[in-house]
């Protein structure tokens, strides 16, 4: 599980990132705003722990970013020292999941994870549905324009994170931590799948969906040309 921690105070940030660890999840931070929205818009996250009050952007305006902009339900959880009604109210309203009064126990917050995690992934979705592309995660049954699309296992699992994150970039570097983790064949083993991927999902068809964003990575979406 990959959690991302939104937070600009270095001593609670540390904390935070060395209890994660022992947990056993895999954690990347940020300490403002901007690069927090940048982090989460690119890469693919189970949750998110986001502060409030940070530099460059706040903890609301970043999750109303995210859930409007880049159209993201990525579950959230709000860290504030803020106790008063009208300031959770307006967390929860931005789009936030949970929210975490400091000063807080981190086997708390540890609580809140795990009991969101195990709603969001019981609700999430098991189809996904880009334009006239769909893929069952259930059945593993790829259709395009009513016709049936063969896939080898890699490919199957390329298209998911594509899907799972349009309309979002995914970075190449991600795209290869899915595939193999640590473990990445070679430089150009990330292109050749692409290519294979590109050749079922788009060549017997009139619009393409797979973008490629050069320098940075690929997206899954209706519209978009490459660039």
């Amino acid at each position: 599980m990959r959690i991302l921690v939104v937070e600009d105070n270095r001593d609670i940030l540390t904390n935070i990132l060395d209890y994660l660890s022992l947990k056993g999840y895999s954690v990347d931070c940020a300490q403002d705003g901007l690069s927090g929205l940048h982090l989460a818009a690119t890469e693919h996250y189970d949750l998110i722990v986001l502060d409030i009050m940070l530099p460059g952007m706040d903890g609301y305006q970043l999750c109303q970013r995210l859930r409007e902009d880049a159209r993201s339900d990525t579950p959230i959880i709000m860290l504030t020292a803020r106790d008063a009604l009208d300031d959770r109210l307006k967390g929860l309203n931005a789009g936030a999941d949970d929210y975490l009064l400091k000063p807080f126990a981190l086997s708390e917050l540890v609580a809140r994870i795990e009991a969101i995690l195990r709603r969001s992934q019981g609700s999430r979705k098991r189809r996904l549905q880009i334009g006239d592309l769909s893929y069952d995660l259930d059945t593993l049954q790829v259709r395009r324009g009513g016709q049936s699309l063969k896939l080898n296992p890699l490919g199957m699992k390329l298209l998911a994170v594509l899907m799972q994150r349009s309309p979002a970039v995914v970075r190449r570097e991600a795209l290869e931590e899915a595939l193999w983790g640590d473990d990445c064949p070679d430089s150009d083993s990330l292109r050749s799948h692409i290519h294979q991927l590109r050749q079922v999902v788009d060549k017997p068809f009139d619009k393409p969906l797979l973008h490629t964003i050069h320098g940075v990575g690929y997206r899954l979406a209706e519209s978009g040309d490459d660039v």
